[in-house]
């Protein structure tokens, strides 16, 4: 078993099954020691959207479910990046996150949303897993679902 993995068993987290594409487009690319990931929803690992992570912060959605809705887009990411190059253990760099939160147009704490999916970087691939990041908020997302993250990652 591989480092990463073994840290993912001692975290408790189990990979969801990588999410098939919802339109005409592929989840990911790798183009030389760079893989880049589609925006990846919050569906959980029954790979459905829970009402939980349906909707806008700011508008009746806490903080909380918004950060859990992050959290479940990168293991998404990382789904898909495994699905891509198998072995996690060659991941050398999470170069960039990029967050969709879906935000009424006064909420503004949108990067402390985003630190659910940047913390699991961190917790999963070390100093490895810091990366570079914007965070904006849109006025709707795929299914209503609060968050989506897309993702750069360097592979040796």
């Amino acid at each position: 078993m591989s480092l990463i993995e073994d840290r993912l068993t001692h975290l408790g987290i189990t990979l969801p099954p990588a999410p098939a594409p919802a339109a005409n487009y592929v989840p990911a690319v790798r183009t030389g020691n760079l893989v880049v990931i589609s925006g990846q929803v919050c569906f959980g690992a029954d790979g459905m959207l829970a009402d939980r992570h349906k909707g806008k912060l700011g508008a009746g959605m806490s903080d909380e479910a918004g950060k859990e809705a992050a959290r479940l887009c990168a293991l998404n990411l990382i789904a898909q990046l495994k699905a891509v190059v198998g072995d996690l253990d060659t991941i050398t760099r999470c170069v960039r996150l990029g967050g969709f939160i879906n935000a009424a147009p006064d909420y503004t704490p949108l990067p402390a949303i985003m630190n659910g999916a940047s913390d699991l970087m961190v917790e999963i691939f070390g100093e490895a897993g810091r990366h570079a990041r914007s965070t904006v908020g849109v006025a709707v997302l795929p299914f209503d679902c609060a968050v989506e993250v897309e993702g750069m990652f360097e592979v040796a």
